[in-house]
């Protein structure tokens, strides 16, 4: 038996990557901060628990990383992905506060770090895995908000620390997509603007086309199962827009 630990695991990303692994036989926690009918319609689907907490409070972490271990009395991988973000074109240097960037470095990079943290030895003891989910705007500097560009950033230099300092026995990489049409955007643009920001990405990515929410997952469950000899790396799921000529 394997058992999997994600954060904002009630939709999005972190839903699709649920179901991939429930789908290869993983015992599935999904922890959620807000949505219970989403998270309890999540944990049904792929035969697991749905756990509230907020990832930005390290005393949900640790009570949420107890609970799978008196549920299945071990963690083999732990998925973040659990993010937040405030939209605000990067040029508007007003529509940010102290408070906008802090929240948000909360949840995108502390969340990640105490979550860590409070697996750390389960973990360890199984030899486990981390996956963090990034963007490619902590890479280009685009995205949402300047502050979600560098909280994604922070994360990966945080991942690249803990590859070297928790090895060998855990190996820690991270997923970068690009653009991906989840409720989070439709939420924040409505429909139609989702649809036209997707189609906007896939005209400059060399791909043409943005990633959905099961690509991502599919390079989650590799990184989990398949890539052994892995760690400390940046798998982008973004179209090839990372490498996309600049306009």
């Amino acid at each position: 038996m394997k058992v999997a630990l994600i954060t904002g695991g009630s939709s999005g990303m972190g839903e699709a990557s649920a179901k991939e692994l429930a789908k290869r036989g993983w015992q599935v926690a999904i922890m959620f901060s807000k949505n219970k009918a989403e998270a309890d319609r999540v944990a049904g689907e792929t035969g697991g628990i749905a756990l509230q907490g907020d990832v930005a409070q390290d005393a949900d972490c640790r009570r949420t990383a107890k609970a799978v271990l008196e549920k299945w009395g071990r963690i083999d991988a732990l998925v973040n992905s659990a993010g937040t973000t405030k939209f605000v074109v990067h040029s508007d240097l007003e529509g940010l506060s102290a408070d906008d960037i802090l929240g948000i470095f909360r949840v995108n990079f502390v969340g990640p770090f105490q979550m860590i943290r409070a697996c750390v030895a389960a973990l360890k003891e199984s030899h486990g895995c981390v996956v963090n989910i990034s963007s490619v705007a902590s890479l280009l500097g685009t995205g949402s908000s300047v502050a979600y560009a560098a909280s994604k950033a922070a994360l990966d230099t945080m991942t690249l620390s803990l590859a070297r300092a928790l090895g060998p026995e855990i190996r820690l990489n991270i997923v970068a997509p690009g653009y991906v049409r989840t409720p989070w955007q439709v939420a924040a643009h409505g429909a139609d603007g989702a649809t036209d920001l997707e189609r906007r990405f896939a005209e400059r990515a060399p791909l043409k086309a943005a990633a959905e929410a099961h690509d991502v997952a599919d390079a989650i469950a590799w990184l989990i199962e398949g890539a052994r000899r892995v760690t400390g790396e940046i798998i982008y799921v973004d179209g090839g827009m990372h490498i996309a000529s600049p306009r």
